[in-house]
């Protein structure tokens, strides 16, 4: 397991000044703030923890502590990767799961088995049982353990960065009191499921101190995830949207016609998302996100296997005369920030 770490270095003019305070007072599900700012950060955790504590910092989460924990095992088509992002004053922390590389065939193989093993797992709202894609519940459940012991840490007040490597970090002055859970891709469906998982699950479980679990419910104010595959068969889908805070707080955008948010394919078995889903429609000049009936599984794999023409074409004149229902073009994660950016921004640098 791979454990990284990095403290933002505290910039004087960040993009949102109050991003503390926001996080952590927010009554609205989705805030468009809030998923410009989780979009941003679910974008640049494709890069290691200095680039993701670099980018928080910039947005507003000034002198933060990021902290990567990672499991890798490609026998398995394992690849697991997540950063918890600790406010410096500890009352806000947001977990994001890193997505799908495209240069990663490993993880691409994870994403798109054309009949993925399906796992059993506890359903939430007393709901029996669900069964769910055996490849992402195995890289959430790599890391699983150990995030969960660093926002022990973070509700206890502790840093979550280890002191032997960071001389500097100074303890935050308050517990953990917000947290939010976020990732693009293959890092939506792991977000998705580690909150379904969360809720799901007895509050002692694996080791895991009675009441953590609990604890960490609590504190869980959304999950807010970009161009997310589907994780469960419509039993599990079901039981999580009957739950109150699954079925409310958990945001799905997807972008245009993204391909990934219609898979794994209908010959692979039934899946079904869960949570609410903002859809964005390029119109003209801009576009606007409506709320929007779930993504449904394209039928075959050729359809996932035709998807990235639509890179090749999406340039091209003749482009306007070729529909693409599904495209991996409309997956990559720099059209969910240049469309969830707010109009009063150029950038997710605040210029």
């Amino acid at each position: 397991m791979r454990d990284e770490s990095a403290i933002g270095a505290g910039l004087s003019n960040p993009v949102y000044s109050d991003l503390s305070a926001r996080l952590l007072s927010s009554g609205i599900v989705p805030d468009p703030d809030i998923a410009f700012v989780l979009a941003v950060c679910s974008s640049y955790a494709y890069g290691g923890a200095h680039t993701v504590a670099a980018i928080m910092d910039r947005l507003g989460l000034t002198r933060n502590r990021c902290r990567m924990v990672s499991e890798y095992v490609d026998a398995l088509f394992l690849t697991s990767t997540a950063y918890l992002i600790q406010s410096d004053d500890g009352r806000v922390a947001i977990l994001c799961y890193r997505g799908t590389p495209p240069t990663s065939l490993i993880t691409w193989v994870t994403d798109f088995q054309v009949e993925p093993v399906k796992v059993r797992v506890p359903a939430p709202a007393g709901a029996g049982s669900g069964e769910v894609h055996g490849g992402f519940y195995r890289n959430v459940r790599s890391t699983r353990f150990k995030i969960v012991k660093l926002l022990e840490d973070a509700i206890a007040g502790r840093s979550i960065l280890d002191p032997s490597d960071n001389s500097e970090d100074k303890p935050p002055t308050h517990g953990l009191e917000a947290l939010y859970v976020t990732g693009h891709s293959l890092g939506g469906a792991s977000a998705a499921l580690f909150a379904a998982l969360l809720i799901a699950e007895p509050g002692s479980y694996g080791g895991i101190q009675s009441g953590t679990y609990d604890a960490i419910r609590d504190r869980l104010r959304a999950v807010y995830t970009y161009g997310s595959p589907m994780v469960g068969d419509p039993a599990f889908a079901e039981a999580c949207d009957r739950d109150r805070l699954l079925g409310k707080r958990v945001i799905r955008f997807v972008y245009a016609n993204d391909v990934v948010p219609q898979v794994p394919p209908r010959a692979s078995g039934r899946f079904q998302h869960f949570g609410r889903e903002c859809r964005y429609t390029p119109a003209g000049p801009g576009g606007q996100w409506r709320p929007s009936q779930p993504r449904k599984q394209i039928r075959s794999i050729l359809q996932v296997a035709t998807a990235p023409l639509a890179v090749v074409t999406k340039s091209l004149t003749i482009t306007r005369r070729i529909r693409f229902r599904a495209s991996l073009a409309d997956h990559f994660p720099q059209y969910y920030i240049d469309a969830l950016t707010p109009g009063r921004l150029r950038s997710e640098f605040g210029d």
